[in-house]
């Protein structure tokens, strides 16, 4: 009698449990950095910030003949350069290449908040259209494809096509009718 009651209460656990995972639940993953690189917005904060670092790039590379520049005067003139002179311009040297450190520490901190502010941007713009395509697709999940520590993914779940058409298309209808303006 105990083994039937066991098994009516196993079998009566297990029919919710049963009805829940009847219903497939459909999941998709995304290629977000594909969304970033092909994506119309994301190929323009990409130029942003490569013609951000290409300025920063150039300065530094100036910063950087100048101080040969000195060195190369200090090295052909020290020694028909008095003591003073010749540790003044050490001194020179020593500054610019302290400032060339600090100038690099600035540019990669600059650079690289203004990458964290673009992608946080484009978060903002591509979160509503992952939300409306995963409910207009029935989804129960949409996973970022090679960050959610996904091991496996089926090619036929991948919806990041979809996505950089969603999203090229809201990121660029506005920006005819701000032009008319």
């Amino acid at each position: 009698m105990k083994k039937l009651l066991v098994a009516v209460a196993v079998a009566a656990l297990s029919v919710p449990a049963f009805a829940q995972s009847a219903s497939p639940m459909r999941v998709a993953v995304i290629d977000v950095q594909r969304v970033l690189a092909t994506s119309t917005a994301g190929k323009a904060a990409y130029e942003k910030l490569k013609k951000m670092q290409d300025e920063r790039v150039a300065r530094a590379q100036k910063m950087d003949e100048e101080a040969k520049a000195l060195e190369n005067d200090i090295n052909t003139k020290k020694l028909s350069l008095s003591e003073d002179k010749l540790a003044d311009l050490q001194k020179q040297l020593s500054d610019k290449k302290i400032a060339m450190q600090r100038y690099a520490q600035d540019a990669d901190r600059e650079v690289s908040d203004a990458r964290d502010k673009e992608l946080a941007a484009l978060e903002q713009k591509i979160k509503p259209v992952i939300d409306q395509l995963g409910k207009e697709m029935g989804l129960a999940a949409i996973f970022n494809k090679y960050e959610s520590g996904l091991v496996y993914a089926s090619d036929a779940i991948d919806i990041t096509d979809t996505v950089i058409k969603r999203f090229d298309a809201t990121t660029a209808a506005p920006a005819p009718a701000a032009a008319k303006q």
